[in-house]
């Protein structure tokens, strides 16, 4: 069975991707791999009060808020008839999202652009660029609209 990993950042948009990628694997007869990267939060403990423990319990639960929205994500696609993995990480997202189609063996990569537009992607950068332009498998874009609307 071919799997298409779809990559999702759970924004207002991520319905219209999951609903793209789920039309596609219900077409081909693939599975879904939804993968949401949080990326490494950066934390000055010193002159904040925070204890390392404090860190590691809020960012815990950050990443359990997350998997319970990715899995709600998974549970639509699967009533629409989709075998659906669910996938959370902690990581650069562009080179998390790179190795997690490699280890699976991705047929097709799935991921979502919203538009910010070129002064935004040259000082921030673009994860769906990055992918794009290191992807050995074919990616396919789902214009998401600008971010602001």
């Amino acid at each position: 069975m071919k799997t298409i990993l779809v990559a999702v950042d759970l924004s207002r948009h991520t319905d219209r991707l999951c609903t793209a990628a789920t039309d596609l694997a219900r077409r081909d007869g693939a599975r879904l791999v939804l993968l949401h990267v949080v990326p490494p939060q950066a934390v000055a403990l010193r002159g904040f009060g925070f204890a390392a423990a404090e860190v590691r319990s809020m960012l815990g639960a950050l990443e359990k808020r997350e998997m319970r929205r990715l899995l709600a994500y998974a549970a639509r696609c699967e009533k629409a008839g989709v075998t659906v993995q669910a996938i959370l990480r902690t990581g650069v997202p562009a080179s998390t999202i790179l190795a997690k189609a490699a280890s699976l063996h991705a047929a097709l990569l799935v991921l979502g652009s919203h538009g910010h537009g070129a002064a935004y992607d040259l000082v921030v950068g673009s994860t769906t660029q990055k992918v794009l332009r290191q992807a050995k498998v074919p990616v396919l874009v789902v214009p998401l609209g600008s971010a602001r609307g």
